[in-house]
């Protein structure tokens, strides 16, 4: 089990933190641009633990040389049932640097962008911005 499912699932946000680089760039699936810097990616992950409900990993993936990663997931936001993948790369030092989020379907990506749309001033605020 990679290190980053386990701090999830146990919802230890501080270990969470602590896994991602600091130059980590985080590729929201309901963003156009990336958002580069671990404070803004930590709070992002807060924030998304706040909005899901159920959340769980189902699958794991990995590459053979162990750098990348894809942590498939379900969960709810609202009323809707979410899938969703975290694509994780790790840099030389095992710590996150990319970060890279996709879910479907549609009416669920959309209630979760509004979900953290309503966050993202205490986003913002989180991480020092």
């Amino acid at each position: 089990m990679h290190p980053f499912r386990k701090a999830v699932e146990s919802g230890d946000h501080t270990a969470v933190e602590a896994l991602l680089a600091d130059d980590v760039t985080f590729t929201s699936p309901v963003a156009y641009r990336p958002y580069p810097g671990k404070p803004v990616t930590s709070a992002i992950l807060r924030a998304v633990s706040r909005v899901f409900a159920d959340f769980r990993y189902v699958r794991e993936i990995s590459s053979a040389d162990g750098r990348d990663h894809a942590l498939v997931f379900t969960a709810k936001v609202g009323d809707k049932e979410i899938n969703g993948c975290d694509f994780l790369h790790t840099d030389d030092n095992g710590l996150i640097d990319d970060f890279v989020v996709m879910v479907r379907p549609l009416s669920a990506a959309t209630a979760l962008s509004e979900a953290m749309a309503a966050r993202f001033e205490q986003i913002k605020q989180e991480a020092g911005a």
